[in-house]
């Protein structure tokens, strides 16, 4: 973790759409150079948080300061992979191409000009997530776990200062999610980048972060994964008994909740 300073404050922030709140009264900073993942049941409001951070939703109440000032729309110095990143099997464009993408401006990213530096970026983007062997085959084809770099090449390839990925490792098997993890926390500690991942199960993630940020009930919670996965912590933000449980493998199970039962959740 690095020792710049935050990358992300946030002071009695509040959002939602409208005038009505998903969740308010949020207050938390989160260290440059770190890796944080965001947690918390479906419709709690963590892709809110990234719309917030990405200058596409504002504030209800509030204030939120990204890479030292206000969000913005468009902000080169982030890198991004969207929910919902899987491809139509029929999908013709070139794995290099897609990350090319990125270099071009069409997606978040640095706007470079001439060939060169668009072939040199790729490239070198491209070695970062180990993507060589297959970036010259069409996209739609390759598995989920190659698809999965791909897409954090392109988030990678204009130099960002923050990474932000919503769900990348909700299509992938287990082995995927832990390469995947794996490789993002070694690019992130490479380039001293600050992370946000927004997951539905912790467990790929707990060798890998540094904090967790908890969205429920309207409430936010954020700390070391040791302070938040709790039973007192959680019980406290839902209202609710809340039991985090622990295999002999160190595998996190929360129950007492009826959607959190059926599997291990963070």
């Amino acid at each position: 973790m690095s020792d710049r300073g935050a990358a992300i404050e946030a002071d009695g922030l509040a959002a939602g759409y409208g005038s009505t709140a998903i969740w308010s009264q949020a207050s938390f900073s989160i260290p440059a150079g770190s890796f944080t993942a965001i947690l918390g049941p479906n419709g709690a409001g963590k892709s809110t948080l990234i719309k917030l951070i990405l200058g596409l939703l504002h504030p209800i109440a509030g204030k939120l300061e990204v890479l030292g000032e206000a969000p913005t729309r468009g902000n080169p110095r982030i890198g991004y992979v969207p929910q919902g990143s899987a491809f139509d099997p029929e999908l013709s464009i070139r794995g290099r191409d897609f990350v090319g993408l990125g270099v071009d401006g069409h997606k978040w990213g640095m706007r470079l000009t001439g060939r060169p530096q668009i072939a040199s970026a790729t490239d070198e983007s491209i070695r970062a997530v180990g993507a060589e062997a297959y970036a010259d085959r069409q996209l739609g084809r390759l598995s989920g776990g190659e698809q999965q770099r791909l897409l954090l090449a392109q988030a990678l390839v204009g130099q960002p200062s923050l990474l932000l990925m919503d769900e990348p490792l909700s299509h992938l098997d287990v082995r995927n999610q832990g390469a995947i993890v794996q490789l993002i926390s070694e690019v992130a500690r490479q380039r001293n980048l600050t992370v946000l991942l927004i997951a539905h199960d912790v467990n790929p993630l707990l060798s890998h972060i540094d904090h967790v940020l908890y969205i429920a009930q309207g409430k936010l919670a954020m700390g070391k994964p040791a302070d938040i996965i709790t039973s007192e912590t959680l019980s406290a933000i839902y209202s609710a008994p809340v039991e985090v449980l622990r295999d002999r493998l160190g595998r996190v199970f929360v129950v007492g909740l009826e959607e959190e039962v059926s599997h291990p959740h963070g």
